[in-house]
């Protein structure tokens, strides 16, 4: 059964400015906006492994870290991602890498004695004709998008097991589902990189090359839903603070846009005024994305606040004045 959690919840369940806190990942993308938002609330025993010397892969590098670390709470964000192209790669890998990030880390921080674990879960894990928008209770309909499904499902183990361990070992184990993020310090890297970098680094390019069109995949009708990087890391602090539950809760905007739409907008924002040529030989992928965002509103008082246009600006200028060493 659920946790009773009161509306626009207040009340700390952990104080995050005495607690010790192991951010996986958090030198990464997402990751270091999560340090950052934890920082300015007072936290100063933040704790960020990197992969050099602790590869979470592996359970004795897990043991070594929660020796060291002695952690009250533990921020899960470590994860092999990639846009279409890598996940049709790497699909092996991809689950591998992530099942095994998961699973040992959870398993090993119940038997440390770790007091909360929070998961970060995907949107890749809901199944491809979910109904729109994506609520927490259709995870299990049906299967993922098949390009992706590897990595969905290896993340979404991770609420199985956190429902398991609090069933048997009252492990406070909680499972976040955010949307597609972007925002400045995003991967621009077009072989690993998410759709709104990737359309950022190609029409800049093509306007520098002064082509006349831009070649992108699919014909340009899914629709996603993006959170600002700086947005995610709020909604991860406070459901670390205050949320203590059973369910997964959705982490977003609760607004979409077809991809279309956003090349046309990142397009002009860019100053590209070539053609956009749509390739429909390549995947389109999930043909919609957008969340129901009422369980973070009301368990732990989330809402975003960054305007779409004014997150784009950032990051493309953030990129701009970072290009020249960038890949």
């Amino acid at each position: 059964m659920a946790t009773a959690v009161p509306s626009h919840s207040t009340e700390a369940i952990v104080d995050l400015k005495t607690a010790s806190i192991v951010v996986t990942g958090g030198a990464g993308f997402l990751g270091s906006y999560v340090v950052e938002a934890l920082r300015e609330r007072g936290c100063t025993r933040v704790t960020v492994p990197r992969s050099a010397e602790f590869d979470l892969r592996e359970a004795d590098a897990i043991r070594r870290l929660l020796d060291a670390a002695r952690p009250d709470a533990i921020i899960h964000l470590a994860a092999v991602v990639g846009g279409i192209g890598a996940n049709r790669a790497n699909p092996g890998r991809f689950f591998y890498d992530n099942a095994m990030l998961g699973t040992q880390l959870m398993e090993l921080s119940r038997r440390a004695g770790v007091e909360k674990f929070v998961a970060l879960g995907t949107i890749c894990a809901y199944p491809k004709h979910a109904p729109i928008p994506f609520r927490e209770a259709d995870l299990w309909n049906g299967y993922p998008e098949e390009t992706n499904a590897p990595y969905g499902l290896a993340k979404k183990m991770m609420l199985v097991q956190a429902q398991a361990y609090r069933a048997q070992y009252g492990f406070n184990a909680i499972y976040l589902l955010p949307v597609n993020l972007y925002g400045p310090r995003d991967n621009f890297d077009l072989d690993t990189s998410h759709v709104i970098p990737a359309l950022i680094r190609k029409c800049l390019e093509a306007k520098g090359r002064r082509d006349s069109e831009v070649v992108l995949w699919g014909d340009g009708s899914p629709t996603r839903e993006f959170l600002y990087a700086a947005d995610a890391a709020e909604a991860i602090c406070l459901a670390t603070e205050r949320y203590d539950g059973v369910e997964p809760v959705n982490i977003g905007s609760g607004r979409e846009i077809a991809i279309r739409d956003l090349a046309a907008m990142i397009a002009e924002q860019v100053g590209f005024d070539g053609r956009i040529v749509w390739d429909t030989t390549q995947p389109n992928g999930q043909p919609r994305r957008c969340l129901d965002v009422t369980r973070a509103r009301d368990y732990f008082g989330f809402e975003s606040t960054t305007p779409f246009a004014e997150g784009l600006r950032a990051t493309i200028n953030w990129y701009l004045a970072r290009r020249r060493v960038i890949p």
